[in-house]
């Protein structure tokens, strides 16, 4: 059973989070956050944070053709620029 909580475990996690979406187009900003010594856990614990919103990534590629979302505006803002 692979432990995704210790340090090495947080890279792999890492590092399978940016392969997967940039396999796909997007790119996601991970980082490892070292956490300390977690009673309950009788361990150190690493974590995994994300700019993924609801486990879904933000933004594309900028450098693919068409991939960029447009920037979302409010229909209010819309209607008096048009």
């Amino acid at each position: 059973m692979k432990d995704w909580c210790d340090e090495e475990g947080a890279k792999r996690l890492r590092e399978k989070i940016s392969a997967y979406w940039a396999e796909r187009g997007y790119e996601v900003d991970v980082d490892l956050i070292d956490a300390g010594f977690v009673p309950a856990m009788r361990s150190a614990r690493t974590d995994v944070r994300s700019n993924m919103v609801n486990g879904m990534p933000r933004r594309r590629i900028a450098n693919e053709s068409g991939s960029a979302r447009p920037s979302y505006r409010p229909r209010e803002q819309r209607e008096a620029t048009a």
